[in-house]
């Protein structure tokens, strides 16, 4: 092991290269982006597996193109699935950035730039992983590269399908998560699922004069905002009725270490009740995501007739997601506000997840991850949502499932100003190749 410690700390200045190559590309998966830099992206990824020894293909059928490479598993040795995904979010306003999201850019130890960390750093660990034994692990490996992760993964289980033979495994590696924090690692055996809607509320036919007719009537908005307060009660906890609720591990996170990474007004109040990771991970949460109103420059005295939300709810592990959806629903409809006239589109479900923990293959990341980190690694939750672990699970029934990854609080993922640290980027790489060789062993 003293080998590949040294191996991948020589490659280090190949493993920024490599990133900075990818985040320089802008392949935004969401609709209405160009769709060129995806299959540029798909083309680099593709070349640089096979500069590593594997062999590569780019699956180009349906949707925005994946990447699948393969290393045979040498005779009576496991095979491990690496996953990432080489799209990423829309950058946002440059405005919001301090550098520019797809011109790669070192300060203090980070490299900033649109997918640094979500997730072109997971793709390099992979590569650098396979570098690492010159392009024979010690046990079979095959890489899957999606290209639409950040837009739904419509097409991965159809991908997934086609390659199953290829892909057939022992151990996945969704390198897609984050750690405890710098220097912390750690294991993310629960994510939280997802479900939404899109609320409309009409209070109206059509714009009327405010002058005219405000008193008696109220404004869709008006309407609006009492509806979605309703779906908090004073405590801040979710009043929707019979949804799940669970405990989860305390860890040693502060409520000032909160408010810091999450960038909170000074006199903003946490919401809830509860233990801190009980709330980030194991209690339902609700979020307004957008609402369609007209915006404050073109506002004229006008009741406005209609209004609509995007409307997200986390549900915990253990809550069945239409049941969950349901419940939302009917919440909304229970509580329109003076008449008012509710209707619900969109509808859409991401079940909650928990791995399997304790066999051959978590045993072997939790040995890789302390080692490579001189620290011991942690099992976490996830309040975000990775709704293809099932298929991965159905498809693979008899592989362990692990989400590990480079993001630390600090990474600003989805966010202006996203970043890795090079330091844990390059224990990451390391922590997979140990990974790989100690499964070897067991």
């Amino acid at each position: 092991m003293a080998d590949l410690r040294a191996r991948i700390h020589g490659a280090v200045p190949q493993i920024r290269a490599d990133l900075e190559r990818l985040v320089a590309i802008p392949s935004v998966s969401a609709r209405d982006f160009d769709p060129e830099p995806l299959r540029r992206s798909a083309d680099t990824v593709a070349e640089m597996l096979r500069e590593v020894g594997a062999e590569t293909k780019i699956l180009r059928s349906a949707g925005h193109p994946a990447v699948v490479g393969y290393v045979k598993a040498p005779p009576g040795k496991p095979t491990a699935l690496l996953y990432a995904h080489h799209d990423v979010q829309p950058p946002g306003p440059d405005s919001e950035w301090t550098t520019k999201p797809f011109s790669p850019t070192f300060q203090d130890g980070r490299l900033y730039g649109r997918g640094s960390s979500d997730d072109k750093a997971g793709v390099v660990a992979h590569i650098a992983a396979l570098r690492a034994f010159g392009g024979k692990p010690p046990i079979g490996v095959a890489v899957f590269i999606e290209g639409e992760e950040e837009a739904g993964s419509e097409n991965l289980r159809p991908y997934l399908e086609q390659e199953r033979a290829n892909l057939a495994c022992d151990a996945v590696v969704v390198a897609d998560g984050g750690n405890w924090r710098k220097g912390e690692p750690a294991l993310t055996t629960t994510l939280r699922g997802v479900v939404s809607c899109i609320v409309e509320v009409r209070v109206l036919d059509k714009a009327v004069h405010s002058g005219q007719f405000g008193g008696p009537f109220p404004d869709a908005l008006t309407a609006m905002a009492r509806l979605l307060a309703t779906l908090h009660d004073k405590k801040g906890d979710v009043a929707i009725v019979g949804l799940a609720k669970g405990k989860a591990r305390k860890l040693d996170l502060t409520e000032e270490e909160l408010r810091t990474q999450a960038g909170a007004r000074p006199n903003v109040q946490l919401i809830g009740k509860g233990g801190l990771t009980d709330r980030l991970w194991m209690k339902p949460s609700i979020s307004v995501l957008a609402i369609d109103a007209p915006p404050v420059r073109e506002a004229i005295n006008q009741l406005v007739p209609v209004s609509r939300a995007k409307v997200s709810m986390r549900i915990p592990p253990g809550q069945d997601g239409r049941k969950a959806l349901d419940a939302l629903i009917a919440h909304l409809l229970a509580n329109a506000p003076w008449g008012a006239q509710v209707s619900i589109s969109s509808e859409s479900t991401g079940e909650p997840f928990t791995t399997k923990t304790g066999g051959p293959a978590y045993k072997a990341m939790k040995s890789a991850l302390a080692k490579a980190w001189a620290h011991k690694a942690v099992d976490i939750g996830a309040g975000g949502t990775i709704p293809f672990l099932f298929d991965l699970a159905e498809l693979f029934p008899n592989a362990e499932i692990m989400v590990t990854g480079v993001e630390d609080p600090s990474s600003r993922a989805h966010g202006p100003d996203e970043s890795v640290d090079l330091d844990e980027l390059e224990r990451a790489c390391l922590a997979e190749a140990f990974f790989l060789e100690k499964l070897a062993k067991r």
